[in-house]
């Protein structure tokens, strides 16, 4: 068996071992392959952050997302370890750092849904909280099916462009 179908087979045990819910199993595995010879190799960084992370060892987790960013995580787990970083910054205090991620994450992933809802609660942790409330009604717009959000589309667009500001006289105005 060559290297790489060696260790894709052992990132796939430690895989299925995090998702039945031995996360201890598949943080073992995971060491042992980068202890080995696979410092380096995104997947298995990537893999071991997601298992820190799932285990709530967000301060652990992080090294190893920003390894496996930095070296080359490509496609859907580029943007599974985007938006893993950026919520493991959010939830350890690091908001700056988790606004800087996601979007980052959102410019080279527009269409995820979620990369958005994570960036918004990132926007909120760092007090822009009117970008905040922008991001999150841009999701709700582009993901809701309600017909109740679909009535009132237009004037939550209108809204959501003068989230910090009063209609009076005909026109918006800031609020004083």
């Amino acid at each position: 068996m060559s290297d790489d179908a060696h260790i894709e087979k052992e990132i796939a045990e430690a895989v299925q071992l995090r998702e039945s819910g031995d996360l201890e199993a598949a943080r073992r595995l995971l060491l042992a392959l980068l202890e080995q010879r696979n410092h380096g190799h995104p997947l298995v960084n990537y893999q071991l952050a997601w298992t820190l992370d799932r285990m709530g060892l967000e301060t652990d987790a992080a090294p190893y997302y920003e390894h496996a960013i930095a070296t080359g995580l490509a496609g859907d787990d580029l943007r599974g370890a985007l938006l893993g970083l950026g919520s493991t910054y959010r939830v350890i205090g690091r908001n700056a750092d988790a606004v800087r991620t996601l979007a980052a994450g959102v410019a080279r992933f527009s269409d995820d849904g979620a990369m958005r809802t994570f960036y918004t609660l990132a926007l909120h942790s760092a007090g822009e909280y009117t970008q905040a409330t922008r991001e999150f009604l841009r999701v709700i717009l582009a993901s809701s099916a309600d017909p109740q959000i679909g009535q009132y589309r237009n004037a939550l667009i209108e809204y959501m462009e003068h989230v910090d500001e009063i209609w009076r006289d005909g026109a918006w105005h800031g609020r004083s």
